[in-house]
């Protein structure tokens, strides 16, 4: 066993009040954020930590699991700990659904997935007509039921997002959009060939930890929150067409906006 880099990491201090397992993590973080330890870098080792500062195996355990659930690191087993990547797309929220893209025949998750230089891919689809939750009802003008399409989206083989979508049936049964595939430019270029003009979207944002449900379906690794957001997509009349209630896995965007100054 080799010992560490001179000055990769530091000496824990004895006489402070704060737990041996904290500095460790502390001193770690520093060197991540650093750039000491890049992106998929492994970290030193248990056997290397516990070498270096003269703690137990269990200590050093400790520290690796504060950083795993700050989502700074993820463990694979019989491999060690690793450096998470940062997130690979960026979402421009004054470029994502500007019509340019639907006349190319490319939805929002094809353009970003482009930027990002990665291969998309939907899959765990499903098309039905459903009862409208009280939420979805209200965000849609009081409907009752609705055409409710569900995918999940994956960047390399990666699961990052799950979405449903919520149209009145008025609009949607029947046309292109009750299809699993609704063709070039996805549901929004088809809303537009039925005379729904889009004229703006509205769209609320939080951040949570996510229901073992969503773990599952996003692969997450331990300590990754979601950023849940819900979309609401009005007409040139004012209608509301479409109501998105989206699930991403917050290791995989960057969401990014611009504000004007007035």
């Amino acid at each position: 066993m080799s010992p560490l880099p001179s000055g990769l990491l530091g000496d824990l201090d004895p006489t402070s009040d704060r737990a041996v397992f904290r500095q460790i993590a502390d001193q770690l973080r520093e060197a991540i954020d650093r750039g000491r330890f890049r992106e998929g870098e492994k970290l030193p080792s248990e056997a290397d930590l516990v070498e270096h500062y003269g703690v137990s195996r269990m200590t050093v355990r400790n520290a690796f699991s504060i950083l795993q659930g700050e989502g700074l690191v993820h463990a694979e087993h019989g491999r060690g700990v690793f450096v998470r990547p940062r997130p690979p797309v960026r979402r421009l929220a004054s470029d994502r659904f500007a019509r340019r893209h639907r006349e190319q025949g490319k939805s929002a998750f094809i353009v970003e997935a482009d930027a990002a230089g990665s291969h998309p891919q939907v899959d765990s689809l499903e098309v039905k007509e459903e009862k409208a939750s009280q939420d979805i009802s209200t965000r849609l003008g009081s409907v009752r039921r609705v055409l409710a399409r569900r995918r999940r989206y994956l960047l390399d083989g990666k699961p990052v997002e799950f979405a449903t979508s919520y149209l009145p049936l008025d609009i949607a049964r029947g046309t292109p959009i009750a299809e699993p595939n609704p063709g070039p430019g996805g549901i929004y270029a088809r809303l537009e060939e039925l005379g729904h003009h889009l004229d703006h979207f509205e769209e609320e944002i939080r951040a949570r930890m996510p229901s073992p449900t969503e773990v599952k379906t996003l692969r997450l690794a331990a300590g990754v929150p979601i950023i849940h957001l819900i979309r609401t997509a009005f007409d040139r009349e004012g209608r509301a067409v479409e109501v998105c209630d989206t699930v991403m896995a917050a290791d995989a965007y960057v969401l990014s906006y611009q504000l004007p100054a007035t």
